[in-house]
């Protein structure tokens, strides 16, 4: 177990928690995400919406190693990604770590946490 990498997420997971008064789980967390890639503020999404939203923050979360790149917006202004290189299968746990893993990353590249 990486001990500092769970010290960092904790951590991220606090901060982002604090407005809302309890811990935020790894959906909630994409779906702030891509929210805040979306770029449009937070409003009312239908399911399918919310199903893209978190689609984007996936998209984000990946492109960082490589996975995904964006191809353009469309004309509402929502991104549309293409992959660029196949994800290697992954047991559920280890799913969950990478994308943690690509969430603490996505954090410290805007400077949102040391």
């Amino acid at each position: 177990m990486d001990t500092e990498f769970e010290e960092s997420w904790n951590r991220l997971v606090a901060k982002l928690s604090e407005p809302y008064g309890e811990p935020l789980d790894v959906q909630a967390i994409l779906f702030l995400i891509g929210v805040q890639e979306l770029g449009h503020g937070y409003r009312k999404f239908t399911k399918d919406q919310k199903l893209d939203v978190m689609h984007i923050a996936i998209c984000t979360l990946l492109s960082q190693y490589g996975y995904y790149e964006i191809e353009g917006l469309d004309k509402d202004g929502w991104p549309h990604w293409k992959a660029t290189d196949k994800l290697p299968h992954l047991k559920p746990l280890q799913q969950n770590h990478l994308m943690r893993q690509a969430i603490v990353e996505y954090f410290k590249k805007n400077e949102l946490i040391d």
